[in-house]
């Protein structure tokens, strides 16, 4: 299981499902809702018309015609009116009422828009930090090896809060370039130390009484690409592969550096990948899905695999 932020246009990707945000209606409209009806063709709207409409916070599911994806699943988020009308509930609702309905037609793939923060007006740094921290609790709670994907059509549009976006690029603009605590040599001397990689992982993962599903889970990781890594001593991850499970073990900032240098890796002030996941275990957040919502809005890798 994996939630990615991603920058593309829903219509064209292939996926299980992708997700439709609808008016009650279902009979199309504009934004998302009318892109995905013209690439689907006249067929989903007939499908559409037999359902007989969807109330908000609900989702119905049709096939998906000519689009790339097999299923589009129809939802209905809430009308922006100030936030104290129910409007985050209903918001939560429609899109566990979606992953609810993927999970049940074994949906592997889900693609989302961002719901409701189009002509229904809910705030974008609201719509994208409820819609996060309801598809990760969904992934964390449930059995399912299912990769979803938050899809922004414009990276313009994109924001995170305010005062976190400000914090980070001042926490960026302070180290990147600086000489690190660490140099290369150092680190890469850590990484020529008996423990390889995996050995450390295992090891870590016993220390903190943490069992393998909720390591990969808590690290945004899919089973198989974990079991590899269990089964291969010598393993190699890639960066943010292994920062990733630094961060899932909420390993403090020495031990991350110990654990890149592991898999090969600096954990330098050149890099602003390396600086936002600082900024993360430095403050003792060791939230994937909100590191990586950072990483995507300062254009770096997200952590995961």
């Amino acid at each position: 299981m994996s939630l990615y932020i991603v920058q593309n246009d829903i219509t064209t990707m292939k996926m299980d499902a992708i997700v439709n945000a609808a008016n009650e209606s279902l009979l199309g409209g504009g934004g998302v809702d009318g892109a995905i009806h013209q690439a689907a063709g006249p067929d989903l709207l007939k499908e559409c018309r037999t359902l007989g409409g969807c109330k908000t916070g609900q989702a119905k599911i049709t096939k998906g015609y000519r689009l790339p994806a097999k299923f589009v699943i129809h939802t209905v988020g809430p009308i922006w009116r100030g936030g104290a009308n129910g409007e985050r509930e209903l918001l939560v609702s429609a899109y566990r009422s979606s992953l609810e309905l993927a999970l049940a037609n074994q949906c592997a793939t889900v693609a989302f828009p961002l719901i409701s923060a189009g002509v229904y007006g809910y705030p974008k740094d609201r719509a994208i930090k409820v819609a996060v921290d309801t598809i990760a609790d969904f992934l964390l709670s449930h059995d399912t090896d299912m990769n979803v994907y938050l899809v922004i059509f414009d990276r313009k549009t994109y924001t995170i809060g305010g005062t976190l976006f400000d914090d980070i690029a001042a926490f960026i603009d302070e180290r990147y370039g600086s000489e690190h605590p660490h140099s290369g040599e150092e680190q890469q001397a850590l990484s020529q130390l008996d423990e390889t990689f995996s050995q450390m992982l295992l090891r870590k993962m016993d220390e903190c009484g943490i069992s393998d599903a909720q390591c990969y889970k808590k690290a945004n990781i899919d089973s198989s690409l974990f079991c590899a890594i269990q089964s291969d001593i010598h393993y190699k991850p890639s960066k943010p592969v292994a920062m990733a499970f630094a961060v899932a073990l909420e390993l403090p900032l020495e031990e991350a550096r110990e654990m890149l240098g592991k898999a090969g890796f600096v954990f330098s002030h050149a890099s602003k990948f390396d600086i936002i996941a600082e900024y993360f275990i430095s403050h003792q957040n060791y939230n994937i899905f909100e590191i990586n919502e950072a990483l995507f809005a300062f254009d770096q890798s997200q952590l995961g695999g």
